[in-house]
C-alpha cells in the first residue's frame, strides 16, 4: 500500500488534513487503529459520559502517579475510533482566546498569530446561532463543521450569566467571536441533532473521492531512510507491514501517540532513546516535553427546586430521552447540556481571562455518577495557563505498551494562589441574587472548607483532567532546542515527516481544544500542499480596557 500523502490518526487535525489534500486531488492514506463510531453512544450528544469509559472508543491512558495530588493516577482518555477524540469527547467548541495564539508566534510558530489563524477557524465552520444571539461577522457560515448552541431551556442557565452580571463582570453574546471574555451561551459541535465529530464533518465526505482510503491499522514506527521519513510500519489485521508514502508521512496521533511514535522512530531525546536501546536518527531533547493540560474541580450546588437533569437520571425517563433521539434526532438527547459558560480574569493585570467556567443543570461526574445528594447543579472550573509541565516518555521500545505520561500538575508554586482564587470567584458567582431561587447549599467543597490549605486538600483529592493534554511535540523555531517542529509542522532534523495535532502547541489555549485541533489540521494543509496562506485578518478582538486595574 502506498500514496503521496500518509496520516497517522483519524482524528480532529488527521480527518481536515485528509479533507483537504484530497480536495486538492492528492493520494492520501489515513491510517487509524480505532473502528467505527456507529451507533448512539458516539453519535447521541446527550450520552458523552459513554464513549470516553469504554475500552472500544478509549486508549485506556493513565497518568503515573501525580505527585502534587496525592499520587493519584488521572485517566487521559484519548479516542481510539474514526473521528479520534471527536467522537468522544464533550462536543464543546472554544476556538481559544486571540493572545493564545499571538503568544505561539512570539514564542517562534511565525504565521501563527491570531491575524493568521482567524481565517482559518472562519474556513472550517458553519456556525448557527439557534437563535441565542452572537457575533455573525466574526464567525464562519459555509465550512464542514456545523457549530450549534443548545435550547437553553432550563433557567438555570439564564441564572448562571445573570449571576455572572450581578458579580460585575462582562456578558458575552459570543466567546468565538470578538470578545471572549464574560458569560453567555456556550457552543457545541452538533448538528441536527447528531455528534458533528470530526469524522463527520471531514472524513466521511473525504471518502467520497477515490483518492482517499482509509485503513485499519495500529502504527508501530515512521520508517526513516537516509534522513527521510518514506512510510509508517504497521501491524494490520495482526501482520507487520510497510506503508509508503511518496511524498510525506503526516502524525495526527495525538499529544500522547505522536511524541510516542517519534520517539519509536529514532527521534527524540537521544540518552532516553538509549535506555530504550533505540538508535537515534535526530537527538530532538523537546520531543514528548512540554506537556500541559487544564486541570478542573466540580463546584455543585445541592438545588432547592426540582428542576436539575436528575429528574431524568433513571431507566425510565433515559429510554424516552434515547427513544426520541433515536427515531426524531430531538429532545434533550441531541444536547451535550452544557449551554452556559463563562470566561473571566481571576485579577487585575492580567490581560485576557484565566478562568473557564462550563456550567451543567446537574451534580455529576464525567464518569457517569450522579451526586448522592440528587438535585443539582455544577460548574466546572479551573486556571487555563498553568506554568506547571509534564512529560510523556516511553515504557519500552515495543510499540504495544502503553507510554508513561506525567502531567506534573501543581507543581509549579503559582498554581496553588490560582487555584484558591477560582474556589473563591465560583462561590461568589452562586451567592448572587440570580441563585437565591435554587441554591439549597454546597454539596463541594462544602462550607467547612474555607482556609487555603482546606482549599488545596479539596484540589488535591477532586482536581480532575479536563481532558486537553497537548504540547509535546512544540512548534518552535529550528534554532529552539525544545522545539520538534518548524512552523509548517515539518519535523526538524528529518525530511518528509511533519506533525500535525495539539501536540504542536506551544502553549494551551484558552478552553476546549477540539477546535484549535481541527484548524490545525486545515492551516497544516495548506502548508503541505504548498499554498499561500489564507490571508490575515485585519479585526481586533475586545480586551478589558481597564485590566491592568480591574478584576471586572
Amino acid at each position: 500500500m502506498e500514496a503521496d500523502y500518509v496520516i497517522v490518526g483519524a482524528g480532529s487535525a488527521g480527518c481536515a488534513m485528509a479533507y483537504r489534500l484530497g480536495e486538492a486531488g492528492k493520494s492520501v492514506l489515513v491510517i487509524e487503529h480505532g473502528g467505527t463510531d456507529a451507533g448512539p453512544f458516539i453519535q447521541m450528544p446527550a450520552a458523552l459520559s459513554y464513549p470516553m469509559n469504554m475500552a472500544r472508543y478509549d486508549w485506556g491512558y493513565k497518568s503515573e502517579p501525580e505527585p502534587h495530588l496525592d499520587n493519584r493516577r488521572l485517566v487521559v482518555p484519548r479516542g481510539k475510533v474514526i473521528g479520534g477524540s471527536s467522537s468522544i469527547n464533550g462536543m464543546v467548541y472554544v476556538r481559544g482566546h486571540a493572545m493564545d495564539f499571538d503568544h505561539w508566534r512570539d514564542s517562534g510558530a511565525e504565521g501563527w498569530s491570531y491575524a493568521d489563524v482567524l481565517p482559518y477557524f472562519r474556513r472550517m465552520e458553519a456556525w448557527h446561532d439557534g437563535g441565542h444571539g452572537g457575533d455573525t461577522y466574526w464567525r464562519g457560515k459555509t465550512g464542514p463543521l456545523h457549530v450549534s448552541r443548545g435550547p437553553r431551556k432550563n433557567p438555570l442557565f439564564r441564572a448562571f450569566v445573570e449571576a455572572g452580571k450581578q458579580a460585575g463582570y462582562q456578558t458575552t453574546d459570543d466567546y468565538n467571536g470578538e470578545q471572549q471574555e464574560g458569560f453567555g451561551p456556550m457552543e457545541q459541535t452538533v448538528h441536527a441533532g447528531r455528534r458533528w465529530s470530526a469524522a463527520n464533518a471531514y472524513l466521511r465526505p473525504a471518502l467520497q473521492r477515490p483518492n482517499v482510503t482509509l485503513t485499519r491499522a495500529l502504527a508501530q514506527r515512521v520508517l526513516i531512510e537516509d534522513g527521510r521519513a518514506t512510510g509508517v510500519e504497521v501491524l494490520r489485521s495482526g501482520r507487520p507491514e510497510v506503508i509508503r508514502a511518496r511524498c510525506e508521512v503526516i502524525l495526527a496521533a495525538s499529544s500522547i501517540n505522536s511524541p510516542k511514535l517519534l520517539m519509536l522512530s529514532g527521534i527524540g531525546p537521544a540518552a532516553h532513546l538509549a535506555e530504550h536501546g533505540i538508535d537515534v536518527i535526530a537527538d530532538r531533547p523537546g520531543v514528548g516535553g512540554n506537556l500541559q493540560d487544564h486541570l478542573e474541580v466540580y463546584v455543585q450546588m445541592a438545588a432547592s427546586q426540582p428542576i436539575t437533569l436528575y429528574k431524568h437520571w433513571n431507566i425510565l425517563s433515559k429510554a424516552v430521552i434515547g427513544a426520541q433521539w433515536l427515531f426524531f434526532k430531538k429532545g434533550m438527547g441531541a444536547s451535550n447540556q452544557f449551554e452556559s459558560a463563562a470566561f473571566i480574569r481571576s485579577r487585575a493585570g492580567i490581560p485576557y481571562p484565566d478562568i473557564q467556567y462550563h456550567f451543567l443543570p446537574i451534580a455529576v461526574r464525567y464518569d457517569g455518577q450522579a451526586a448522592a445528594e440528587g438535585h443539582g447543579f455544577q460548574a466546572h472550573v479551573g486556571p487555563m495557563r498553568s506554568k506547571s509541565r509534564g512529560r510523556v516518555s516511553l515504557r519500552s521500545a515495543n510499540p504495544a505498551d502503553n507510554p508513561k505520561i506525567v502531567f506534573n500538575y501543581m507543581s509549579h508554586p503559582e498554581d496553588w494562589e490560582e487555584w484558591r482564587r477560582c474556589i473563591r470567584l465560583t462561590r461568589e458567582i452562586f451567592a448572587q441574587d440570580a441563585f437565591k431561587p435554587f441554591v439549597k447549599h454546597e454539596i463541594q467543597p462544602g462550607a467547612d472548607v474555607q482556609s487555603d490549605a482546606e482549599i488545596d486538600a479539596f484540589v488535591r483529592e477532586h482536581g480532575e483532567s479536563a481532558y486537553h493534554p497537548c504540547g509535546t511535540c512544540k512548534m518552535g523555531r529550528k534554532d529552539d532546542p525544545d522545539a520538534v517542529v518548524d512552523a509548517q509542522g515539518r519535523v526538524i532534523g528529518v525530511e518528509g515527516l511533519r506533525v500535525a495535532d495539539s501536540s504542536i502547541f506551544p502553549r494551551i489555549t484558552n478552553g476546549n481544544l477540539n477546535a484549535p485541533s481541527i484548524m490545525v489540521g486545515e492551516k497544516m494543509a495548506d502548508h503541505v500542499l504548498g499554498k499561500a496562506p489564507l490571508a490575515a485578518s485585519n479585526d481586533t478582538p475586545w480586551i478589558h480596557p481597564d485590566w491592568e486595574t480591574q478584576q471586572r
